[in-house]
């Protein structure tokens, strides 16, 4: 008889299978995305291109936190939809900026409630660049200044996590240096250490409003190609005093969550991107796919590759999928 393993005596039952699991996806890992408009009341607008996913005006705020809440889910990440854009992006430092609003309201309806502010100007500038503009070209040094602003006020707003995604050179050490002068050197930060340039955040661009009128973000996020550049990058951001690390997008760069978890020390953070979630609505929508069991194999994907936190549009749905669990 031929001699070989048995690997299936583990496989038998629902119980022994669980036993033996070596990933577990629970809800403390998810961070829910929150896109909120300036200057509306009682909007409730869906994203054509992210069926399920929201925009909300102002007043409607408290019963999503509400929600969020009630599922179970313990952080956010707020992303803001200004009435107002210029040049060099103003609302986004802004004292009663639409996110520095969102903010507080938010710690107001649930203080515990760890709230994340995405630190970045394309949302506010009229052009839809993350930085500061002359002749065409996103200035790098200048923008650092204008991000400190941005971070000082959302940590000042009661932010508990500053994330910053725009990718300049220096970001990290001029968001903390600023932090930490303005009394805020216990406030954390998530950095985008690792943003690629990539075709998959068109549907988030309709949920932010902040497409590039102009060119592309090619001179500032990262080309799809590199590897080893990733490394670098996240170096940057450690020596300068990032305390998390976001891989972004997740799912076609699961190889690089893994090389950035295994040589920091640091909480990795995977984001998954808007288009990642678009691709799997339309095909859950058409009938093509069994929509809850593709997302959790793909977010268990995200965790075993050296994801230990995961920003995702299906943050919700997952969290209500889990319960049920219990």
């Amino acid at each position: 008889m031929l001699e070989f393993k048995r690997h299936r005596r583990l496989r038998q039952t629902a119980n022994l299978r669980s036993m033996v699991r070596e990933t577990v996806l629970k809800t403390e890992d998810l961070i829910y995305p929150i896109f909120v408009i300036e200057g509306e009341t009682n909007k409730k607008i869906e994203v054509a291109s992210m069926p399920g996913v929201f925009q909300i005006s102002f007043d409607l705020l408290e019963e999503e936190i509400n929600t969020i809440t009630e599922l179970g889910i313990v952080s956010v990440i707020v992303f803001g939809v200004p009435k107002d854009k210029d040049e060099v992006g103003t609302s986004a430092y802004c004292e009663h900026g639409i996110v520095q609003q969102a903010i507080k309201k938010i710690k107001q309806v649930n203080n515990e409630l760890v709230v994340i502010a995405d630190t970045c100007l394309c949302q506010f500038t009229n052009h839809g660049h993350c930085g500061v503009i002359e002749e065409g070209i996103v200035l790098n040094d200048p923008t650092l200044d204008l991000l400190a602003k941005t971070a000082v006020s959302q940590a000042k707003a009661g932010a508990d996590v500053i994330a910053p995604s725009n990718m300049m050179d220096g970001f990290v050490a001029a968001i903390r240096h600023g932090l930490d002068e303005a009394g805020f050197a216990h406030i954390p930060i998530m950095s985008y250490a690792v943003k690629y340039s990539s075709a998959f955040y068109g549907p988030f661009r309709d949920a932010a409003h902040s497409a590039p009128s102009f060119g592309d973000r090619k001179t500032y996020q990262m080309d799809p190609a590199n590897r080893l550049e990733a490394l670098r990058e996240a170096e940057s951001d450690v020596l300068e005093g990032a305390d998390f690390l976001i891989v972004k997008p997740a799912l076609s760069y699961l190889d690089i969550i893994r090389e950035v978890k295994d040589n920091f020390s640091y909480p990795v953070v995977a984001y998954n991107v808007s288009g990642e979630y678009s691709m799997i609505k339309a095909a859950s929508l058409n009938g093509w796919i069994d929509e809850k069991s593709v997302v959790m194999e793909k977010l268990i994907s995200m965790k075993r590759a050296g994801a230990d936190l995961i920003i995702t549009y299906f943050a919700k749905d997952v969290a209500k999928w889990l319960n049920e669990g219990k």
